[in-house]
């Protein structure tokens, strides 16, 4: 990330918005759509974005206001009608569909910002309780018949979707190509989930509080999280030596911010995510940036892992959609495999 695109756009933007040549403000408030277990983040990153805006513009001061659930959900929500100013998404596939159905966004949204509009990435992570009785280290582990596991549906979470993919490109590079070794250990992978909640706090819920299942399965950002929160010593975190990159998409909902008159206000917040104060934020709450100054700061929190991205094993997210998550596509299918 160039210190001069961070410069012009979340410092000097804040302060030349006026002149940016899009729709005057009606009303300062933004509503940001986001996922199921970003709400303590942006409860962190609103009130920082809000004093540069109120100081800049005393007169049009902003109220930032939140939507949370499955992302899958969220982009649904905006398709039917609601009026999000901004979407903060856990999966590509979340934004585009407004592209795809709604043309409610260009075609070259992900263009738009740096790091194909994400400011920030995770990977997958195990949260495994005191000890790890089960001695969880590899996504092999939890293709074991004496492993149950928690996680998202990938049908309704895009949480869930980054889990079985990581899954499945683990094992696909460990069996080197053989696709018939790997859906075996998928299909155990998958018989082992003790129960599918529609989002990660779901998920986090039956873990901790139901406790069910041996293992959680979420971002890595989401299991340090809850590991600080329920006790840093009933609790430990692994990240596997292989996973997947974990993109967080972000872009303004152009018919929406026309129609709201906060295109500018809507740009300057995303704007704002990708500088250095914010990364910073960002960072506290255990994700991944691209600055390289903050993460050297930082890098302690974060264990090596090689990343592979969902392009170079699955083709593209229509590639994975359509052969995955589709009616009766791959993971309708190991199911159905597992009950029998």
């Amino acid at each position: 990330m160039k210190k001069a695109f961070l410069k012009k756009t979340a410092l000097a933007g804040l302060a030349t918005i006026s002149v940016m040549g899009s729709t005057p403000l009606v009303a300062a408030e933004l509503l940001n759509s986001s996922y199921d277990i970003a709400r303590e983040l942006f409860v962190a990153l609103n009130p920082e974005f809000e004093k540069q805006w109120n100081e800049l513009h005393p007169d049009d001061k902003v109220t930032i206001k939140q939507s949370h659930a499955g992302s899958s959900k969220q982009a649904l929500a905006i398709l039917q009608g609601l009026k999000a100013d901004v979407v903060t998404y856990n999966q590509v596939t979340d934004v585009q569909i407004l592209h795809d159905k709604g043309n409610l966004i260009p075609e070259n949204w992900q263009a738009r910002l740096p790091n194909n509009s994400s400011p920030y990435y995770s990977t997958m992570a195990f949260l495994v309780r005191k000890d790890n009785p089960k001695g969880i280290k590899t996504w092999d582990d939890l293709a074991r018949s004496d492993v149950k596991l928690i996680f998202p549906n990938p049908k309704t979470s895009g949480n869930g979707r980054y889990t079985y993919l990581a899954a499945w490109g683990a094992f696909a590079q460990e069996n080197k190509g053989d696709e018939k070794k790997t859906r075996e250990q998928m299909k155990q992978f998958l018989k082992n989930v003790e129960v599918f909640d529609t989002g990660g706090r779901g998920a986090t819920t039956s873990f901790i509080e139901r406790g069910l299942g041996d293992v959680l399965i979420s971002f890595e950002s989401e299991v340090n999280n809850i590991r600080q929160q329920y006790g840093e010593s009933d609790y430990e975190v692994i990240v596997p030596p292989v996973d997947i990159l974990a993109e967080f998409p972000v872009t303004w909902i152009d018919k929406n911010v026309q129609k709201n008159g906060t295109e500018d206000l809507a740009k300057a917040y995303l704007y704002y995510l990708y500088s250095p104060k914010a990364q910073e934020i960002i960072t506290s709450f255990n994700y991944r940036v691209n600055d390289k100054q903050v993460m050297a700061a930082n890098k302690e929190k974060f264990p090596e892992t090689r990343l592979f991205t969902v392009e170079s094993q699955f083709k593209s997210w229509p590639a994975v959609m359509e052969t995955h998550f589709a009616t009766n596509g791959e993971f309708d299918k190991l199911m159905a495999e597992g009950r029998r």
